[in-house]
């Protein structure tokens, strides 16, 4: 199995997050999305027509998107579940993992925000106030989430980790990284220092992969 990867991509951080989990091994393919690497023809024609990352090759099979290739994990390597069989709880699960990774992450993803810089001209300062934006209304939806649930364990739903913590702590640590203010989000910090001492989340950061740029 390979894992088309870049280390700092909060798409390709949720994947690694949940391979780790499930202790599945795989080699590590980078490529460099700050120089454009993912837009190679032989990458878009050969790997992922998405020209993005992340991208699983496993066998003959090949996906790309972050959350269809967890599904994916989660259906071949059922242990432990990220996506819980219960309705309700899948529901809640769900719920918060598609506000990070559709409308949280979207808008500030590396290309959208090239885009700011280099067509429409945006100043820095602008940018940064265009991502700082969006990490706020979007943080503060997902703290009213995760304490509407009432649930006050160490992570996002239950006992273990789900989805949605797979998709919560690379946004954090993305925020984290462009100096949002996370203080109005308790509950979200709480589940994101948590999950840095578990190991599977430990070895999915980003300063620890091969292709770490300082």
């Amino acid at each position: 199995m390979q894992l088309y990867s870049f280390f700092n991509s909060s798409t390709s951080y949720r994947v690694r997050i949940a391979l780790a989990l499930k202790g599945v091994a795989y080699d590590c393919v980078p490529v460099n999305i700050r120089i454009g690497e993912q837009r190679d023809a032989q990458y878009v024609d050969g790997v992922n027509p998405g020209a993005a990352v992340p991208a699983l090759v496993d066998g003959e099979f090949r996906l790309g998107q972050s959350l269809a290739i967890i599904d994916y994990l989660d259906a071949q390597y059922p242990q432990p579940r990220l996506i819980p069989s219960g309705s309700v709880e899948r529901a809640r699960v769900l719920e918060v993992a598609d506000l990070i990774s559709c409308d949280i992450h979207p808008v500030n993803n590396l290309r959208v925000l090239r885009y700011l810089q280099d067509v429409l001209n945006v100043t820095a300062e602008q940018k940064d106030a265009w991502y700082r934006h969006w990490i706020a209304q979007g943080m503060t939806a997902v703290e009213r989430l995760l304490t509407r649930s009432g649930d006050a364990g160490p992570w996002c739903f239950g006992t273990q980790p789900t989805l949605a913590d797979c998709c919560l702590v690379p946004q954090i640590a993305n925020a984290q990284r462009m100096g949002c203010d996370l203080s109005p989000y308790p509950r979200s910090l709480a589940i994101y220092g948590h999950a840095l001492e578990h190991p599977a989340f430990a070895a999915a950061q980003p300063q620890v992969q091969p292709d770490y740029i300082a």
